[in-house]
């Protein structure tokens, strides 16, 4: 080996090593640290979680899981799961990038779940309900046939029972993967609020970041009461397609829940330390003796 040979071989292992350094601070900081996407603080992960997932600094609302949000809303222990054995199918064998199974089971190792939905019955605060609560982690929150089916399924039980039903949304949109299929999603989802209305079940809709696309069209926006988590956007197309589209500036707080709010579009604004007692109290409101 020759002195050049050897300076090279020890500045290649040199670099190497620097690599591994790097990537397992970046590890131990992603472990311990979490970055605000609003006012960009790193915020210690242990005080964020004990914070509920929300930013002490700003009030950023993180998202949340599905699971997650049943433990911070159901009473502990009175939770039941219904419906999970509906699963989805490839109908259409869709290939974009990679065939739509593949991405169905991606979506499944990442959040352990088999759709962008959890259904299911539970009591707040001993007051029994119906439940849908998607997860934005699965596939986005897209909603396709079984996501459709479900909500749809869980609003017959609520109507069967006569409790009330609650939607809480998080959502891109319809799932291209299933074409049409997933369009026919809003028609079924609102014609099944629609029985819901005309048997006066209270049907009450929480409004998540983000909540777009056919949710939007369709059950997220048909809620006899309608609320949104703080700074929450909501809407149907983006942002920046609007703008392309009628060639103006849009306003800086556009599509948000303020936004909403300020137009009469929403009945409110909760924070989510909040949210079950502010449920809680509307279905005592709203509930026969």
């Amino acid at each position: 080996m020759t002195l050049t040979d050897w300076f090279n071989k020890r500045k290649q292992e040199q670099q190497q090593a620097l690599r591994e350094n790097e990537i397992n601070i970046d590890d131990s900081v992603g472990k311990l640290w979490s970055l605000c996407y609003n006012c960009n603080s790193q915020l210690p992960k242990k005080d964020l979680e004990n914070n509920n997932m929300v930013c002490p600094i700003c009030d950023y609302h993180f998202r949340i899981s599905a699971r997650d949000r049943i433990k911070l809303i159901i009473d502990e222990g009175t939770f039941v799961e219904l419906f999970s054995n509906i699963k989805g199918v490839d109908p259409l064998e869709f290939v974009d990038t990679k065939p739509y199974y593949k991405r169905q089971e991606e979506a499944h190792e990442k959040t352990g779940l088999d759709e962008a939905v959890i259904t299911g019955t539970g009591n707040i605060n001993g007051q029994k309900v119906a439940v849908a609560i998607m997860d934005f982690d699965y596939m986005g929150g897209s909603m396709g046939s079984v996501v459709g089916e479900k909500v749809t399924r869980i609003m017959e039980t609520a109507l069967k029972e006569k409790i009330p039903m609650i939607a809480f949304t998080a959502s891109g949109g319809a799932r291209m993967q299933e074409s049409a299929l997933s369009l026919m999603q809003m028609a079924k989802t609102s014609c099944a609020v629609a029985r819901l209305n005309e048997e006066k079940i209270l049907y009450i809709t929480v409004l998540c970041e983000p909540t777009f696309g056919g949710v939007t069209a369709s059950f997220g926006t048909l809620g006899d009461i309608m609320i949104a988590e703080k700074g929450a956007r909501i809407g149907f197309a983006g942002r920046r397609v609007i703008e392309q589209t009628i060639k103006q500036k849009l306003p800086a707080d556009f599509q948000t829940a303020e936004y909403l709010l300020k137009y009469g579009q929403i009945d409110f604004i909760v924070e989510r330390k909040e949210m079950k007692e502010k449920l809680s109290k509307i279905i005592e409101m709203h509930t026969k003796k």
